[in-house]
């Protein structure tokens, strides 16, 4: 069976290799079925580190940005936020307004509000909104801050109670205190693997640690519209919402286009980390430490890849190695 796969296996481990990742996880799931799971590594580089396997939980970084787009959706389906055309003033009446501006909601769920911080931790204005893209943290920093406001918990404590729970997930935790099934993150290869436990100094929930497993879950729920293990978790509307292109339109055609922080493909674009070969309405989401959850409706198919190296494809050809994955399992399938 791994044979029919053996491009994508050859693939990953090339890249963990080059990179310095010390493990990598490999998940597949074709109609709700695994077709292949590939462990391979350790939890750190030290020695005597514990071998990567299914209950291995590594760190997602900005992969986390699919659960508070969840979080966000439910807003939205709930009542909470009447429309993505809302304006963020709306919501932060302690910012400046001449910031803050014309930004909406959609064009902070999409990297195109146009705004950042600087060093004193200032909201400054980068662009207009809706005029560019570009990724940085502002936006989830202030969307993390929205969902307590609404709901009055943070948005992990959302999730837990109404998706994590009910799916049964028991390795999909923000973690405060390292444990054994934690794997360490690698900065830099020469030195040791770092914990990353712990909440981030800048609120934005980044100590979040998933199985390669339960990763998969996560897409699966996506990709079955909120059913999992035939009982429907989320509404169908409210994963609609998620996975929804709100990119406006008119958008340089270049530059990615976004549902809730997913990416989203509905044709190649060049700016895009789906390459050119993946099918319309399949959509990913990634962290800067290598985990990538790819969903390709067309192919009922979910990919759950992990490494644990931050920058794990440096800044040359970044978007090459992104885009390749993808193609790979796109080609792999479209038989």
């Amino acid at each position: 069976m791994e044979s029919t796969y053996e491009k994508i296996i050859s693939w990953v481990e090339e890249i963990k290799e080059r990179n310095h990742s010390s493990g990598a996880g490999l998940l597949i799931l074709k109609n709700n079925e695994i077709v292949l799971e590939h462990y391979s590594g350790y939890q750190s580089n030290t020695i005597n580190a514990v071998p990567i396997n299914e209950n291995s939980r590594f760190n997602v970084a900005s992969a986390r940005k699919s659960y508070l787009g969840l979080c966000l959706a439910f807003a939205i389906y709930d009542g909470k936020i009447q429309s993505v055309e809302d304006y963020a003033s709306k919501y932060f009446e302690d910012i400046e307004p001449e910031i803050l501006g014309k930004t909406t909601i959609r064009h902070m769920v999409t990297h195109t509000h146009g705004l950042d911080e600087n060093h004193r931790g200032e909201i400054i204005r980068e662009f207009k909104p809706g005029e560019n893209w570009a990724y940085r943290g502002i936006n989830i920093k202030l969307m993390t801050q929205l969902i307590q406001k609404l709901y009055g918990v943070p948005f992990p404590e959302l999730l837990y109670e109404r998706v994590f729970s009910p799916m049964g997930l028991v390795r999909t935790k923000w973690e405060t205190k390292d444990n054994d099934e934690l794997v360490r993150v690698i900065i830099d290869p020469k030195s040791n693997g770092e914990d990353a436990s712990g909440s981030s100094d800048d609120g934005m929930e980044s100590n979040l640690f998933v199985s390669t497993r339960e990763f998969a879950s996560w897409g699966s729920l996506f990709l079955n519209k909120g059913v999992f293990n035939g009982k429907q978790i989320v509404p169908k509307e409210v994963i609609e919402i998620a996975i929804r292109i709100h990119t406006l339109k008119d958008l340089e055609k270049d530059l990615p286009r976004n549902g809730m922080f997913w990416f989203v493909q509905d044709i190649p674009r060049e700016m895009s980390e789906l390459g050119n070969r993946v099918p319309s309405d399949s959509y990913q989401i990634l962290g800067v430490t290598g985990p990538t959850l790819l969903v390709i409706p067309k192919y009922d198919l979910v990919v759950a890849k992990m490494y644990n190296k931050r920058y794990n494809y440096g800044n040359d050809n970044y978007l090459y190695y992104l885009k390749e994955f993808s193609n790979i399992v796109a080609d792999t399938f479209n038989k």
